[in-house]
């Protein structure tokens, strides 16, 4: 198996559509890198990944919204294509396994991870929120 992880902005909100009974969660993730060029000009490259979640736990998608940092992983795709002028095209997808959700536009702390379990397992979605969401005390601490 081929696993990649990603971390980047969504380039637009989520969106949740039913395949054949099953949903679905689509959206684009866009990492940025910057660095100089062979004259020292300082040049950025943005890749954008196709990102596909297939879960019954939607309630995540209300979070996904444009601009949010998140980190995704999954199993990768490639695809190449024709443009409508017919020069060759390719687009990176990526079947998400796990999504994590690292902030909003102007917010880099953390947030709330998504794990789609084992496939063993089903389609189950186990969700772990991060100490800052944890709004009431909690007194059966095992020490």
């Amino acid at each position: 198996m081929i696993k990649m992880q990603v971390i980047g902005r969504l380039g637009k909100d989520c969106v949740v559509n039913t395949v054949n009974g099953k949903n679905v969660m689509n959206f684009t993730v866009a990492h940025s890198e910057k660095y100089k060029d062979s004259q020292g000009n300082l040049q950025e490259k943005t890749i954008w990944v196709d990102c596909a979640y297939w879960s019954d736990r939607t309630a995540v998608a209300q979070y996904l919204q444009k601009g949010t940092q998140v980190f995704v992983e999954g199993q990768p795709e490639a695809r190449s294509f024709q443009r409508n002028d017919g020069t060759p095209g390719a687009s990176l997808s990526l079947r998400v396994r796990e999504v994590q959700l690292l902030g909003g536009k102007n917010d880099n702390a953390g947030g709330s991870s998504f794990q789609q379990a084992p496939a063993a397992s089903g389609s189950a979605v186990s969700s772990t929120p991060a100490s800052s969401e944890i709004s009431e005390p909690v007194d059966d601490l095992p020490f």
